[in-house]
């Protein structure tokens, strides 16, 4: 694989993105892949890259902080690198400048982009005084990476704050550490004597990092006078100055790299993170690999990186007082700094650069994968389908499933007595029970019908729901449209979406499914047309303020297959077998935000083996024959069945059936 790097930050200034980047230089290395880094020109660069080639791009300082370069290139000169470089994907690190201008020409050519975000630029925009310009900041930033093809976030707070303005294809991806350079062996106790200036019996209480205003170093103040602590500042940055003044007792180490710096770390007793805008927080992760207990701001990436009362000590964001009772009570107990210490370097163990990079690797794959989707539904006319976001979940107790045979559950008769189908949405309904935190029973009704259509949902299965006031609807239909001779997918979503506004209207939450199809070449006469209904779905969603299942999004990884894999489909090529159901079923959950609904679909898949009823005669004369028969007579096979539930389903909190009534 061929792998570009647009780096908004290079060397010789080292920081996290810097780090980032030779980390992932060296692993693609080892593992054969080329590499081209694009990145500011602002000295010479002496280290080792690992055999990467460079396009090192005229650069000016930023005037607040002179050590960070901004590259003003066109993305008509990005374009030019990219195309004479063919590269596979390009990896845009921490974008903000250079990066936008790269999204820009990587799109223009058609190359998968993987944004990786690293800085909180809204966050630091307030912190340098700018807080006019943090709302213009982040609507930048959301534009970025909602025009990447995969953005990879360090954190779950990361992932959030990106959620909030709105970007979509998000993935968590962590950074490594290097386990072999930084370790308990590297403490030194010269080094606490000759640099530190510990007396005896003094525990040392370090800071590594950037000395600049988002990282709240001054913060360190509410230690002054702690009995039995040496602070200890390590890095450099334009508040040096000034927090000289402000911590006239600290010793400044100033920037140090490599062993000097692993040896500084192991030789803290405890290491202090103050800062509050850390989308992740590397050198905290150093110094748990150095076995140093960790005291942190509970807020951002620590959060995902300390386990309080464990390693370390989150403490109150801006709690001051905090900060300096959790360093006391860690710098006056040598016990409980030595266990803490001991599960620090344990919690760091599998989270090597090596492991890291691997799973880097697949996600561009998945980039690769994604933006050939993307090209094919804009080749279409269609907008480009997004991962689903879960929704928080809701205390819904009555739940109607509206469609056709999908929705009815054809061909799931997994664990269902003969005669009887089971389907994604009984399925989808008995994980919604469990989810509760109640022992009032949940209603259920099952309006679908085989072979309807959207006029039949409008006519029909619309005014029975709103009868039952339910509080959710599930709607999955359209694809019997859109197979007929002659149909205009806008016309059919325009209907669809006369249905949604009355549901939501009525009160009730509703959540959209896009219809899909197998993999099979005879399918793709109406890939078009269920392209542009998706599309319109998607815009119907946004409009109503209904959760999207775009199943659009999916693609094939090592443990979520695509919905279109033949694997998930029956036998007669246009239903779903049990797999399948369960398959849609908990990507339903997923997107209504039932808790660990992934892990409980890995659970639910491992106990069962290929449970699908094994089905007699060919496909042509078991299932097409038949099916043209109806058409040729101007019949379907749901003419004359009423749907499974007509009234609500009770079902418990541990999801058994207990009654049936009615209504609601």
């Amino acid at each position: 694989m061929r792998v570009a790097l647009l780096a908004e930050s290079f060397l010789p200034h080292m920081n996290g993105v810097t780090g980032s980047v030779l980390q992932v230089l060296r692993h693609l290395a080892a593992e054969g892949h080329e590499t081209l880094v694009i990145a500011p020109r602002s000295g010479e660069v002496t280290a080792d890259l690992h055999g990467a080639r460079t396009e090192l791009l005229r650069s000016v300082p930023l005037p607040s902080y002179p050590e960070v370069r901004v590259v003003f290139a066109r993305a008509a000169r990005l374009a030019a690198i990219l195309r004479a470089w063919h590269p596979d994907v390009v990896h845009l690190a921490s974008p903000f400048v250079l990066g936008w201008q790269g999204v820009a020409a990587a799109d223009a050519l058609r190359i998968p982009t993987v944004a990786v975000y690293q800085t909180d630029v809204v966050a630091y925009a307030e912190k340098y005084g700018m807080p006019q310009a943090s709302a213009l900041v982040g609507r930048h930033i959301a534009r970025l990476h909602r025009r990447a093809t995969l953005t990879l976030a360090p954190s779950t707070a990361s992932i959030r704050q990106l959620e909030d303005l709105g970007v979509d294809r998000l993935r968590h991806w962590g950074r490594g550490v290097d386990t072999a350079r930084f370790g308990p062996e590297r403490r030194s106790d010269a080094w606490r004597t000759a640099v530190a200036r510990v007396a005896a019996g003094e525990s040392v209480v370090g800071y590594v990092g950037r000395l600049a205003p988002e990282k709240q170093v001054e913060d360190l103040a509410a230690l002054a006078a702690l009995p039995g602590a040496r602070v200890v500042v390590v890095g450099d940055g334009p508040s040096r100055a000034g927090l000289q003044q402000a911590l006239p007792d600290a010793v400044f180490t100033g920037h140090l790299t490599g062993t000097a710096l692993a040896e500084a770390l192991a030789s803290f007793d405890v290491f202090v993170h103050p800062g509050e805008s850390e989308t992740f927080g590397q050198t905290i992760q150093e110094a748990l690999a150095s076995g140093v207990p960790v005291v942190a701001t509970g807020v951002g990436g620590p959060v995902d990186l300390v386990r309080s009362s464990v390693d370390g000590w989150l403490y109150r964001p801006g709690d001051l007082r905090d900060l300096r009772s959790r360093v006391a009570d860690l710098v006056g107990d040598e016990g409980k700094r030595r266990a803490f210490a001991a599960a620090a370097r344990e919690s760091v163990r599998e989270r090597t650069w090596d492991a890291v990079c691997h799973r880097l690797v697949d996600h561009y794959d998945e980039a690769q994968a994604l933006r050939r989707i993307d090209d094919a539904q804009v080749q279409r006319g269609a907008t480009r389908p997004a991962v689903p976001t879960p929704a928080d979940t809701r205390p819904w107790s009555r739940f109607v499933a509206l469609g056709d045979s999908i929705t009815e559950g054809l061909c799931d008769t997994s664990r269902m007595p003969a005669g009887e189908l089971r389907g994604w949405a009984d399925r989808l309904a008995q994980l919604l029970a469990h989810a509760r935190d109640t022992d009032d029973p949940f209603r259920y009704a099952n309006l679908a019908v085989r072979s309807k259509r959207v006029r039949d949902l409008l006519d029909d299965q619309l005014p029975r729901a709103i009868a039952l006031r339910p509080e959710l609807v599930s709607i999955l239909i359209g694809a019997n449209d859109l197979v007929g001779r002659r149909v205009d997918p806008l016309a059919v979503a325009a209907q669809l979406e006369a249905a949604v506004r009355t549901l939501r209207a009525a009160g009730a939450d509703v959540l959209l499914v896009t219809p899909f199809l197998p993999r099979r070449r005879a399918a793709t006469l109406f890939a078009r047309r269920f392209a542009v209904f998706s599309s319109e779905l998607r815009r119907i969603a946004a409009r109503t303020g209904a959760v999207l299942l775009d199943t659009d999004a999916f693609v094939d990884d090592a443990s979520r297959p695509a919905i279109g894999d033949l694997a998930l489909w029956a036998d007669d090529k246009v239903h779903l077998r049990s797999r399948g159901h369960r398959y849609l079923a908990y990507r339903a959950a997923e997107a209504l935000g039932v808790p660990h609904a992934e892990a409980l679909s890995g659970l639910d898949a491992a106990l069962h083996a290929d449970d699908d009823t094994v089905v007699d005669g060919t496909w042509l004369r078991r299932d097409a024959l038949p099916w043209i028969w109806r058409r040729l007579r101007g019949r379907t096979a749901g003419d004359g069945r009423a749907p499974k539930h007509t009234g609500y389903v009770l079902l418990g909190g541990g999801g058994e059936v207990r009654a049936r009534t009615a209504a609601g």
